[in-house]
């Protein structure tokens, strides 16, 4: 009886662990993230480019590494990129991949798993990349292509990474909060036209931030910078001499 009672429980894990595969906000759930309704939208789109316009703390930079999670363990031999404006900010997106294959048990064994790479027994991989325009050519055929806190990378930077998608047909999704009315990032959102899919998700759309902190923060901010970072909005720089409709 309790050996049945033990096979049953593995066999009822492994049926959940097998639903997850082709859903990946059921993945999401697995590792104990609820997305919210842009969320699932989000990972359950098939967009080659995606631009995330997203409010500080709504978990953009958490969804978008549950999507490279979700490819890496049911794509074999995906190559994942996470690129930011410094390596530091790149190994933070690559931890919370980490987080969430430690937190569904490793589903698939791993061969390489440090810092900065994860290789899978799939062949698939996972590297955080260096925000250096002269030190991340080399890569190629890569299946997703994740560009943390956008608005602040060099337009550089971009043109060198895009190439990496040349032959593959990867994803691209940049995601950020308005840095100004300048850079790449901006340019794609204002003017991309219909080669990006848009995702804006303010602040006002995120249960778990309170009115009552997004009224301090109001005060405390002034009203340009909180636009800019909690509902989406790109503000001229304060210095600027002209507007930049002008």
């Amino acid at each position: 009886w309790l050996l049945a009672g033990f096979r049953g429980v593995a066999e009822g894990v492994a049926a959940e662990t097998a639903r997850t595969d082709d859903d990946p906000v059921r993945l999401a759930a697995a590792c104990g993230f609820v997305a919210d309704p842009w969320q699932a939208g989000f990972l359950r789109s098939a967009h080659l480019r995606v631009l995330l316009n997203c409010s500080r703390q709504s978990g953009k930079s958490t969804v978008a590494a549950l999507r490279a999670l979700h490819l890496a363990l049911t794509r074999a031999d995906s190559l994942i990129l996470c690129l930011a404006p410094a390596e530091r900010q790149a190994r933070e997106m690559f931890r919370k991949i980490a987080e969430g294959y430690r937190a569904l048990g490793r589903p698939v064994a791993s061969e390489t798993e440090n810092k900065l790479e994860l290789e899978l027994a799939n062949g698939s991989r996972i590297v955080a990349l260096p925000g250096k325009e002269g030190t991340i050519r080399g890569y190629s055929g890569a299946a997703l292509l994740l560009i943390d806190e956008a608005s602040r990378v060099d337009d550089d930077l971009y043109k060198a990474v895009r190439p990496m998608l040349a032959v593959s047909g990867g994803q691209l999704v940049a995601l950020s909060t308005p840095f100004g009315k300048r850079g790449w990032w901006y340019h794609a959102w204002s003017e991309g036209g219909p080669d990006w899919r848009r995702v804006e998700a303010p602040a006002s759309e995120c249960p778990r931030i309170s009115p009552a902190f997004l009224a301090e923060e109001r005060r405390a901010l002034g009203e340009a910078w909180y636009l800019q970072e909690y509902f989406c909005s790109f503000q001229d720089a304060v210095s600027a001499v002209f507007r930049h409709e002008d």
